[in-house]
């Protein structure tokens, strides 16, 4: 079953390489050819093992969880030959690289003249970000029958954040009216743009990447290339809203507006936002000397951050070390659950702050009967140890990443920041990856390393955690 279902996502993804491929040819690019060639090979996989349906159609949570991370792995594995077969990045890793970054919605690039590549490929580039910000399972299931049961698993396995659940009995249903919002948000921010003054063609393959979240760009000089305070509005909103979780814009589709205004991760994750947004402010008013630019160049940079899209309008590596800790904050942090940012989520951070207050209260009310609330709603022991164990195995890998990278010999802000950024998927960092910078000068060591930071972020550290495991390969799963 699991190699049915890899092998169906591995025909899914041949046939949008085929999407790209069509821009090629439209703009008159010969590189159109390796689309065509890659996407003939997932077509011959997806004969052998995506056709014929198993007898046992059964998986489980387990199984669920290594499907969705093989599929991971296997997209950014084909996803990254179409660079290389077109001679536009001539190294294997570094186009896997981009490739991870692309799909994890993280927007880090190897790349050191963005402009110079064909129309294809840039455009494969922000396709990656629209696709993998909803998820790659999620959009085959959309396509395909999978059957319901099965699907949750995947969804589950899937969609970031502590709790995922139906929005609707089908799973596959549930698939179809998250992209339905996706689609809507992302077409509504193309018109948008366009009204600004955007070609159509960078105007899609921008928010392709505002979408997922990703922050990939036709510019070198990403947003600020357009020096437009109206772009700079429009991105601003459109990443704040692919912050917010979209069981809220589903909620708001059936009037339930006083459950979404009574939502305490939105009010946080908006407070957050608006909090960062005036301390910058004040902090970096003396730089702009103008209240309203100072507010333009704050807020979209607080806004990139903490929904890890990584776009950006200044370079805020000239700012004050105040501003930049603030930003270095936001991007731990993360957008909200079951939004297409990364981090580690607000819902998560809420749970932990009101979980310690929990266990104050415990200490000095040792007879009294505490628990944790969200929303009103109790929230189980199951959950809470979850976050736990979620928030150590963060700091864990956190750290012998860092150490893995630290043999690159930079200094501590560019190690410490490229595995922040890659691993809560955001993009730039500080120092040598910062906004005006790139990870060209990384070895290939921690290259390996800051891809898996990109996937075990993106997927949220427990699938990876599975196949890395003795146990898992001791046994038939």
């Amino acid at each position: 079953m699991a190699a049915f279902i890899l092998g169906k996502m591995l025909g899914v993804e041949g046939v949008l390489l085929l999407i790209p491929a069509g821009v090629s040819f439209v703009y008159g690019e010969r590189s159109g050819f390796s689309f065509i060639i890659v996407s003939a090979v997932l077509f011959l996989i997806f004969l052998v093992f995506g056709r014929k349906v198993p007898e046992n159609k059964t998986i489980y949570g387990k199984e669920g969880l290594i499907i969705v991370g093989f599929a991971w792995v296997l997209w950014s594995l084909f996803g990254a030959f179409p660079f290389l077969i077109s001679g536009c990045i001539p190294n294997y890793l570094d186009a896997f690289f981009e490739t991870v970054s692309g799909f994890t919605t993280t927007g880090s690039t190897i790349l050191i003249d963005i402009e110079v590549l064909p129309k294809g490929m840039l455009f494969w580039r922000g396709l990656t970000h629209w696709i993998g910000g909803m998820g790659v399972l999620v959009f085959v299931m959309m396509l395909t029958s999978l059957d319901d049961e099965n699907s949750m698993h995947l969804m589950r396995a899937e969609i970031p954040g502590p709790v995922a659940g139906k929005l609707v009995p089908k799973a596959r249903s549930s698939a179809k009216i998250l992209y339905s919002m996706y689609f809507v948000l992302t077409a509504a921010q193309v018109v948008f743009l366009l009204l600004g003054g955007m070609n159509f063609y960078d105007a899609l393959v921008h928010a392709f990447s505002v979408a997922g979240t990703g922050g990939f760009s036709s510019k070198n000089a990403s947003i600020s290339h357009y020096d437009s305070a109206y772009i700079d509005g429009v991105v601003t909103v459109f990443m704040i809203l692919f912050g917010v979780n979209f069981n809220l814009y589903f909620l708001l589709r059936l009037k339930e507006w006083k459950i979404v205004l009574k939502n305490e991760e939105l009010r946080v994750y908006l407070g957050i936002v608006l909090g960062s947004i005036a301390m910058i402010v004040i902090n970096i008013l003396s730089i702009y000397g103008n209240i309203l630019h100072a507010f333009r160049y704050a807020s979209f940079q607080v806004a990139s951050v903490i929904t890890t899209t990584g776009f950006y309008t200044a370079n805020f590596e000239l700012w004050p070390q105040f501003s930049k800790m603030i930003l270095l904050g936001l991007m731990m942090i993360g957008s909200c659950a079951g939004s297409t940012g990364g981090g580690m989520k607000v819902a998560r951070f809420l749970i932990l702050m009101k979980s310690i207050k929990q266990e104050i209260r415990q200490m000095l009310h040792p007879k009294s009967v505490t628990i944790v609330r969200i929303n009103g709603k109790k929230v189980s022991r199951e959950i809470v140890n979850n976050v736990y164990i979620y928030f150590i195995c963060y700091i864990l890998i956190l750290m012998i990443s860092v150490l893995l990278v630290s043999i690159n010999n930079f200094d501590f802000m560019t190690t410490f920041s490229a595995v922040i950024s890659t691993l809560s998927n955001v993009g730039p960092g500080f120092v040598q990856v910062g906004p005006m910078e790139n990870f060209n000068n990384f070895s290939w060591l921690s290259k390996i390393v800051l891809c898996f930071d990109m996937l075990v972020g993106r997927l949220e550290i427990f699938p990876y955690l599975l196949l890395v495991s003795p146990d898992l390969w001791r046994r038939r799963f």
